[in-house]
């Protein structure tokens, strides 16, 4: 008799931490439920990097003097600087400028510590590629006009966390008509037309 009502215990215990433990999955599964959407629809929605972000470096061929302070400020010696002396001009004549992004750290001291202002970091941070030599930039492909995700027309630019309130981290317990940080994307894309006009 009490080996059965053990046996009925013991289960009952189980089946009470069996359904605490559903319901404590549950829980969860019910607290994510509740959160606004924070998912970026990536290839048509795009983060706007905040404004000091370190994306691929733009170079400006015409402003480099060859000084080469890039490439010793550097803490893998990354820029490759190809230059000839002119004997007759008495200065250095740039011929090649390369830096691989394969390998590059973004830290930013080259553009940092550049006295001609020749390098400055972009908002682009799309460098994928296949093959890593790819991710090798001359002076041509360095020098294209600094992307900027609010200029592509195909896409939606999205502020990082912007589907919340200023200041508000943690999704939870928000109330419907939150009031979610910063512009929304129309309103950045007519603040920038506003501006150029």
């Amino acid at each position: 008799m009490f080996k059965i009502l053990k046996q009925v215990s013991d289960y009952a215990q189980e089946s009470f931490l069996a359904a605490k433990y559903i319901g404590q999955g549950l829980s969860v599964t019910f607290d994510h439920m509740r959160r606004r959407p924070v998912t970026v629809q990536y290839p048509y929605e795009k983060l706007i990097p905040t404004e000091r972000f370190r994306g691929r470096i733009h170079f400006e061929f015409d402003k480099c003097i060859s000084c080469e302070v890039c490439v010793r400020v550097c803490p893998i010696n990354l820029p490759v600087v190809d230059w000839e002396f002119n004997k007759e001009a008495k200065k250095k004549e740039l011929k090649h400028y390369s830096i691989d992004f394969g390998v590059c750290i973004f830290c930013g001291n080259c553009v940092e510590y550049c006295p001609t202002n020749c390098l400055s970091m972009t908002e682009e941070y799309e460098l994928a590629s296949y093959d890593r030599h790819e991710l090798n930039y001359d002076n041509v492909a360095l020098g294209r006009l600094p992307y900027k995700v609010t200029d592509d027309p195909m896409v939606k630019p999205l502020r990082e966390f912007g589907y919340l309130p200023k200041g508000v981290l943690e999704p939870h317990d928000l109330a419907a008509g939150s009031k979610r940080a910063g512009k929304r994307p129309e309103e950045i894309i007519k603040a920038e037309e506003n501006q150029k006009a």
